[in-house]
């Protein structure tokens, strides 16, 4: 008789939003742990997410740009791991706020103060479980013509400008107006 391994559903990046789940407009960023950028995106983000409350909802892709930053691959399977466990959000701030300082034991540790307690996380980030997801985000992201990060969409339209509080704040005024010109359906 063959032994059958379980085979366990991993919940994708693409499937993890914050905000209102029912807003018709959503905003997408493709980014990574260690570029400074990136980091000062999510300060904004955050605004973003206040002003907008009950309006919008966030999705966060990866996009680890490898070649500069070595341990962002590891950081953004860290993120995925906790979003395992309904902690995505609280271990992507964290990393943010500790971004210099991601190696594995690091990423444990992280995991610990965003509230994981997954016994297997560890395990799970050392043996690359979570490293296929990382690479269809990049996969997607580099089909969407992603160059440089933070990379935003705007209900997959994407933001050609500095992602600074007035311009997403502009661009998602005008998709919440695109919005609601829309006819609802009978």
């Amino acid at each position: 008789m063959a032994l059958v391994k379980e085979v366990i559903e991993i919940i994708a990046p693409k499937d993890i939003f914050v905000g209102d789940p029912d807003a018709s407009v959503i905003v997408m960023e493709f980014g990574e742990y260690e570029n400074e950028d990136c980091a000062k995106a999510n300060e904004v983000v955050k605004q973003i997410l206040e002003k907008y409350k009950g309006k919008i909802k966030f999705n966060f892709r990866h996009f680890p740009l490898t070649l500069i930053h070595q341990r962002s691959m590891k950081a953004s399977e860290a993120a995925i791991g906790a979003g395992q466990t309904g902690k995505f959000w609280e271990m992507h701030n964290t990393l943010f706020s500790r971004r210099r300082n991601l190696g594995t034991v690091s990423l444990k540790l992280h995991s610990i103060e965003a509230g994981v307690k997954d016994k297997n996380f560890l395990d799970s980030l050392v043996s690359g479980t979570y490293g296929p997801k990382v690479q269809d985000d990049l996969k997607e992201g580099i089909a969407k013509g992603v160059k440089e990060i933070p990379a935003f969409f705007i209900n997959n339209v994407p933001l050609k400008v500095k992602p600074n509080l007035a311009n997403l704040s502009a661009a998602i005024d005008e998709a919440l107006k695109n919005v609601k010109k829309k006819p609802k359906k009978k």
